[in-house]
């Protein structure tokens, strides 16, 4: 009896120590690669690497009340490399600054190299361009007249362009001394289409010139101005045409030229216009055989005077046999 006892505490014993054995067996196999992975994946987010470039904007550290600065780019590239999270945060970001420093340059021209403030200490960077050119003169601004300035060739004929008017009579320029000394006038440079028949009134850019009418690299303020330009029709009147057929190679051929057009306005001094009773119309039949509409341009010269509305009439050509 004390013998089966023995033995059955024994197979109790022995059962317990082989489910533990089994217990950390299972542990260890389902724990030990799953670790694994995510120490790999976490080890690759922080190692792996990226570059990019972009464009940011370029500041001057200068006195801006005593000098003006021009030769300079507003925006410059920058190459960026290093952790891929820092790359692509500075990237959207752009929390750091791209600057020259010239604070301590007086007047003329000098190469200066670009720096930055801001960037993590784990980024490499470089600078496309790495140095800049910049010329340094003394500031200066003045106030300038402000003229308007148009094509007149695009004033239809006939019409006639009144005083042009802006909604500013003076503008402010800063720049550069040297660049101030070569203005000789300040325009408004206002579009006129071709064959203007009708007043404007539009935003025109506003420019400095030299003697040469070269623009002036300055700073205008306003830099645009709101013009008005009144364009009506000169003296006129209404008149009927007479048309005259012209390219006839046989006196026995004839013609009868016809126009829904029946009248015409006639722009001229008072002295052209006196002396017209009707509109001469010159029409080439030369190619006609039996009958073709033609499209026939009126001539001022020929009726001496500055011009017609409308200007182009259809006429149509029969042969009469």
């Amino acid at each position: 009896m004390k013998k089966i006892l023995l033995t059955n505490w024994a197979y109790r014993v022995l059962s317990l120590v082989l489910a533990i054995l089994l217990f950390w067996y299972v542990g260890t196999t389902q724990s030990g690669p799953s670790n694994q992975v995510s120490d790999n994946s976490n080890s690759t987010q922080l190692t792996s690497n990226r570059a990019k470039t972009f464009s940011v904007p370029l500041s001057l550290t200068v006195n801006s009340n005593k000098y003006f600065v021009t030769g300079y780019p507003e925006k410059v590239s920058v190459h960026l490399s290093g952790p891929s999270a820092l790359v692509t945060t500075t990237a959207n970001t752009q929390n750091f600054k791209a600057y020259a420093d010239l604070s301590k340059l007086g007047v003329g021209t000098h190469t200066v190299r670009i720096q930055q403030e801001g960037l993590n200490n784990d980024l490499r960077y470089r600078f496309e361009p790495a140095t800049i050119k910049v010329d340094i003169q003394p500031r200066k601004t003045v106030t300038y007249p402000l003229q308007v300035k148009y094509q007149k060739g695009n004033i239809a004929s006939g019409y006639q362009a009144g005083n042009a008017t802006a909604d500013v009579k003076n503008v402010k320029i800063t720049g550069a001394s040297d660049q101030i000394n070569r203005i000789r006038s300040v325009v408004a440079q206002l579009n006129v289409p071709q064959n203007a028949k009708s007043s404007i009134n539009s935003q025109a850019i506003v420019e400095a010139l030299d003697a040469k009418q070269n623009t002036v690299n300055v700073v205008i303020t306003p830099a645009t101005a709101d013009v008005t330009l009144p364009i009506t029709p000169g003296n006129s009147k209404e008149l009927p045409l007479k048309f005259e057929a012209k390219g006839i190679t046989d006196d026995n051929e004839n013609f009868s030229l016809s126009s829904r057009t029946k009248r015409v306005r006639v722009f001229g001094t008072n002295s052209e216009l006196k002396k017209l009773n009707s509109v001469e119309v010159e029409v080439d039949t030369s190619d006609v055989k039996t009958s073709k509409t033609k499209e026939v341009e009126l001539d001022s010269k020929l009726n001496g005077v500055k011009g017609f509305d409308p200007d182009r009439i259809s006429v149509k050509i029969t042969r009469n046999n």
